[in-house]
C-alpha cells in the first residue's frame, strides 16, 4: 500500500508549452482541375497556437500552372488568399506544376505531376440509425488504374427561426414585412468537410470502393431539422499523394492515445526555391474531379426525433401604451422603446417584432409580440436566398 501511494503521489501532470516558432510557413490548398471546371488554389501562412489570429491568407501572390512544354496558365486572386482560373481543359498526356511568387519575392515550385482523372462516383448512400445518419460513397474504376482516392464535400441545410416574423421596423414605425422578398424564418447554411477522407483499393483484385464512410450527422443536429444536402467530390491520387494525405490524417486526426501513431514530418511536393530549407505545407495534384449530390429529408429520421432550436427564446408583448404594474407613472410606449430601436428614446435591448396584437373588438393594433434577433432572424446564421440547386 505504501509503495502504491508513493507511486501515485509521484505522478504529476505535464503540460508542454505551446511552440512559439517565429516561422510562418506557406500553406497551399486545392487541386488543379484538368477539365472544364474552374480551379481554386488557396494560399495562407501558418500561425502559432497562441496567436489570436487564426486566418492568415497570403495576399498579392503571382500564381500559375505550368506545363512541361513551358505553357503557363495564370490564376487571379479573387478574394483574400484565393487564386482562381476558369476551366483549363488540360492535355492529359503532359505533366504540370504549380508556380508561386509571393509579394516578398519568395519563389515556390511544385514537382511536375501527371494528370489523374477521377472515375465517376457510382452512388452516395446513407443509412439511418437511432443516433443519426451515416453517409457513404461508392465508386469503381473498370480499368483498375485509379486505386487511390480522396473525397471532400460541401453540405447545405435548411433551418428555421424559433418564431416567424411578419413585421419589421424602419426605426420609426413598425410595418408589414415583405414576406416574399424579406422573410427571415427559413434560411440555408453551408459548410465544408473538416476531416480527411481517403481510401485505397491497392490490395484488392478489383478497383472498387464500396460503402466508404464519408460523414455522420447526429439525429439532433440542426442540419437535419428540415432538409439536408451533401455534394460529394472525388479525387484520384497518385501513390505519393495518398501517402501525403495518410500522414496528414494521422498527424491531425489520429493522435492523443498511447496506441495512436507518433507524429511524423509531412513531406509534400512543393518547395521553396529561394530558401530550400523552408518547409512548405501542401501537395500539388492535377486532374478532373467527379461529384454527386443527394438530399436527405427530416422525415427519414425515427418518429419524434427533431433538432433543438436555440434555447432561451421568449416572446414578449410590446404595447404602445404599457402601464407599469404598480400603476405609478404615465404609460410607456414599449413599441418605440424596444422595437423602433433607432428612435431617440431607445434605451433597452434590441427586439424584433413578430405578430400584431389586436384584441377582439379593439379598433386598432395595440402593440406587437417580439423576441431577440437570434430567435427571430435566421439570416444571422445563414442566408434566406434559396440555392439554385435546391430541389424542394
Amino acid at each position: 500500500m505504501i509503495l502504491l501511494i508513493i507511486g501515485i503521489g509521484c505522478k504529476k501532470p505535464y503540460n508542454p508549452p505551446a511552440i512559439a516558432s517565429a516561422g510562418s510557413y506557406l500553406v497551399v490548398e486545392g487541386v488543379v482541375n484538368a477539365g472544364p471546371d474552374s480551379t481554386t488554389i488557396t494560399l495562407s501562412r501558418t500561425v502559432n497556437i497562441s496567436n489570436k489570429i487564426t486566418a492568415n491568407p497570403e495576399l498579392h501572390a503571382i500564381v500559375a500552372v505550368q506545363s512541361d512544354k513551358n505553357v503557363s496558365y495564370p490564376l487571379t486572386e479573387t478574394t483574400k488568399g484565393n487564386y482562381v482560373c476558369a476551366g483549363l481543359n488540360l492535355d492529359s498526356t503532359h505533366n504540370y506544376r504549380l508556380s508561386i511568387k509571393t509579394s516578398n519575392n519568395e519563389q515556390y515550385l511544385s514537382d511536375f505531376a501527371a494528370v489523374k482523372n477521377s472515375p465517376p462516383i457510382d452512388s452516395v448512400t446513407y443509412t439511418v440509425g437511432g443516433s443519426g445518419i451515416n453517409v457513404y460513397s461508392n465508386t469503381h474504376d473498370p480499368k483498375n488504374n485509379t486505386r487511390y482516392y480522396r473525397w471532400d464535400y460541401l453540405e447545405t441545410w435548411i433551418f428555421t427561426s424559433n418564431y416567424d416574423s411578419f413585421y419589421k421596423s424602419n426605426g420609426d414605425t413598425v410595418l408589414g414585412r415583405d414576406y416574399t422578398n424579406d422573410q427571415i424564418y427559413e434560411c440555408w447554411q453551408t459548410d465544408t468537410s473538416s476531416t480527411i477522407i481517403i481510401n485505397s483499393s491497392a490490395k484488392l483484385a478489383k478497383d472498387v470502393i464500396a460503402n466508404n464512410p464519408v460523414a455522420f450527422i447526429a439525429s439532433t443536429d440542426p442540419k437535419l431539422s428540415v432538409e439536408y444536402s451533401i455534394l460529394l467530390r472525388q479525387y484520384a491520387l497518385t501513390p505519393d499523394a495518398y501517402t501525403f494525405w495518410t500522414n496528414l490524417k494521422k498527424n491531425t486526426e489520429q493522435l492523443g492515445s498511447i496506441f495512436d501513431a507518433q507524429p511524423s514530418q509531412i513531406n509534400g511536393n512543393i518547395h521553396c526555391v529561394t530558401n530550400p530549407s523552408e518547409p512548405v505545407i501542401g501537395y500539388f495534384s492535377v486532374g478532373s474531379t467527379s461529384s454527386k449530390r443527394i438530399f436527405i429529408e427530416n422525415k427519414v429520421l425515427p418518429y419524434g426525433v427533431t433538432a433543438p432550436l436555440p434555447a432561451g427564446c421568449e416572446v414578449t408583448a410590446f404595447l404602445y401604451s404599457y402601464l407599469p404594474p404598480s400603476g405609478i407613472g404615465p404609460p410607456v410606449n414599449w413599441v418605440d422603446e424596444y422595437l423602433n430601436y433607432n428612435s431617440s428614446i431607445f434605451t433597452g435591448d434590441l427586439f424584433l417584432p413578430i405578430e400584431a396584437i389586436q384584441p377582439p373588438g379593439a379598433p386598432k393594433v395595440i402593440g406587437y409580440s417580439g423576441s431577440t434577433p437570434i430567435c427571430v432572424d435566421c439570416t444571422l446564421r445563414g442566408t434566406n436566398k434559396q440555392p439554385a440547386y435546391w430541389q424542394y
